[in-house]
């Protein structure tokens, strides 16, 4: 089959959610442990991640040095991190396929999403990055242009627009390499958010794009015939942290959605991977799955995770 595999959480950093240079060369290898398995077992795999703890850094970057050197804007850094994640995923799943006796390739490609200049998101910022600052530094990253608000006794937070991904600019590329028997890895961090227009045609903006939204988009882009988004728990659960929590198997796009309504998925962690899922099933007629890094190749077969199919028509 050909595998959409979204990597969050545990595939990207230490287990404690450090990301030090060690700790993510040692997570992704792990991961990439798992995707060689299923490379061997003959499907065709096309990988996206997260890379939030990535940006943070650079973020912290750009704050302690803003006296001295200009930020450098969100799409820089979504692209920054992309080669980083993707340059430590390639090394890792090479010697993890030769281990194998694999002779496939992998690639990763620096790619672009498409989001819509007029998405209301940039009127109306939301989505909080990086660390607070107290007043005064929060002032100088105000004078760059960027836009904090003041939280109160934690001290100022920067919010970006979060646009809704309209398309995966780079998607013919990632086809030819997968055709060919290619493994790929793109649309890390949801993709460089862009925007077109006729004067300066595509260009990047500051904005963050949902990584699981973006990982739905590029499965049916690509006709995968399975998204797959590992995180650090095997199921999605209702009644989290209740005496009536229950992690869900085997369940249709319709049925999740309605506990989504019911409010049992947190908008920060498993709010936007049900989203996801959703999407996928409902404009594709194909699977979902949402599970652990560990039960991947289970859920692929819809034996593990929260397996989610489409609604009986």
């Amino acid at each position: 089959m050909r595998l959409l595999i979204a990597l969050g959480g545990n595939a990207m950093t230490g287990p404690d959610g450090e990301a030090g240079p060690e700790d993510q060369r040692l997570a992704i290898a792990t991961a990439m442990e798992t995707v060689a398995d299923l490379v061997v077992a003959g499907h065709g795999i096309v990988l996206t991640h997260g890379n939030g703890p990535q940006v943070g850094n650079l973020l912290l970057k750009n704050e302690l040095a803003a006296d001295i050197v200009p930020p450098v804007p969100l799409d820089w850094c979504g692209a920054q991190t992309q080669a980083t994640v993707g340059m430590l995923a390639l090394n890792a799943l090479d010697r993890a396929l030769a281990a194998r006796g694999s002779s496939t390739r992998s690639a990763t490609l620096v790619s672009r999403t498409l989001v819509d200049r007029d998405d209301p998101a940039f009127k109306h910022p939301t989505k909080p990055i990086g660390r607070y600052l107290p007043d005064d530094e929060a002032q100088l990253m105000i004078e760059h242009g960027q836009h904090w608000v003041d939280r109160g006794v934690r001290g100022w937070r920067r919010v970006v627009a979060s646009p809704e991904p309209r398309a995966c600019l780079d998607v013919a590329a990632a086809t030819t390499l997968l055709d060919d028997g290619w493994v790929v890895v793109c649309s890390g961090g949801g993709g460089i958010p862009t925007v077109y227009d006729a004067a300066h045609g595509y260009h990047g903006v500051e904005a963050v794009i949902d990584k699981d939204l973006t990982a739905a988009l590029l499965a049916e882009q690509l006709a995968a015939d399975r998204l797959v988004i590992a995180t650090d728990v095997d199921a999605a659960v209702i009644g989290w942290e209740t005496p009536e929590a229950k992690a869900l198997g085997k369940v249709t796009a319709g049925e999740l959605r309605k506990h989504a309504a019911d409010g049992h998925f947190a908008s920060g962690s498993m709010g936007p991977k049900v989203e996801a899922a959703c999407r996928f099933v409902e404009r594709t007629d194909r699977q979902a799955a949402i599970t652990s890094l560990g039960r991947i190749a289970e859920a692929v077969h819809g034996k593990a995770g929260t397996v989610v199919v489409p609604d009986e028509r």
